[in-house]
């Protein structure tokens, strides 16, 4: 008896939820068909983009890899440059800043010091390129002006790619070191290349150009001291003269 209560209970209970779903898919029924809909639209259209986005990496890093290839032949660097343009303009933003640094790169070849610092600054200003990429441009840009720039603007350029943090900081440190050598700042062209001395994490090659760095600052400051005229030593004053001896009278 009482199992039979117990389920004539469980076909009630299984009626009346029945009832209540029925009644919950008349009200709401469309509007759970469409966000179910939403959602299967919305994971096929991120499928697509994300098919199309890595076709136009796979695409772009053909064609980057390709001129890369043959930026080096004088009778393609018309075409080369072109690709490389047409993939800094429109391709992935990856892709677009390593075209933008190979174009920066072949005006510095040409000697187009101004054309390049320009698509170097450019490159540093933009927010959407990787940290690492910018700051490899904001490098390249202050080496330009190590030879003939001024110091205070170079000290500003490289100065914050110095820090331990930055990925640069070697090669920013010596390139300080170099221009501060030849603006005539000694004092400070040593401190950089000290410091480069006492890393053991410096690159070799970096390390082993500051020592000769060193060894040309410390020989251009004996060939100076070498150079400058000793000051004459100071006369010894003279002793005075003694007094005239005097005639005794002869005896008569």
């Amino acid at each position: 008896m009482v199992d039979q209560r117990d389920a004539l209970a469980r076909e009630v209970d299984e009626e009346l939820r029945r009832e209540q779903l029925m009644k919950l898919w008349e009200k709401y029924g469309i509007l759970i068909l469409g966000f179910v809909l939403l959602i299967i639209l919305g994971v096929a259209g991120w499928k697509f983009v994300e098919a199309r986005r890595i076709a136009s990496q796979q695409t772009a890093g053909t064609e980057f890899s390709l001129a890369v290839r043959e930026v080096a032949k004088a009778d393609a660097k018309a075409e080369t440059n072109a690709v490389l343009e047409k993939i800094a303009s429109s391709g992935p933003e990856g892709y677009a800043v390593l075209a933008k640094l190979r174009l920066a790169a072949a005006d510095k070849a040409a000697g187009k010091t101004a054309e390049a610092m320009a698509k170097y600054d450019a490159i540093a200003k933009d927010r959407r390129a990787d940290p690492i990429l910018a700051d490899f441009a904001r490098l390249e840009a202050a080496m330009l002006t190590v030879d003939g720039g001024n110091w205070t603007d170079i000290q500003n350029r490289l100065t914050p790619l110095t820090v331990d943090s930055n990925a640069w900081r070697y090669s920013a440190r010596e390139a300080l070191g170099v221009a501060a050598m030849k603006a005539g700042k000694t004092a400070e062209a040593r401190q950089e290349f000290e410091k480069l001395m006492g890393d053991r994490n410096v690159p070799p090659s970096i390390g082993e150009r500051a020592r000769l760095m060193m060894v040309m600052l410390t020989e251009a400051e004996i060939a100076k001291q070498a150079a400058t005229p000793a000051a004459p030593a100071a006369e010894a004053p003279k002793a005075p003269a003694a007094p005239a001896a005097k005639s005794e009278p002869k005896a008569k």
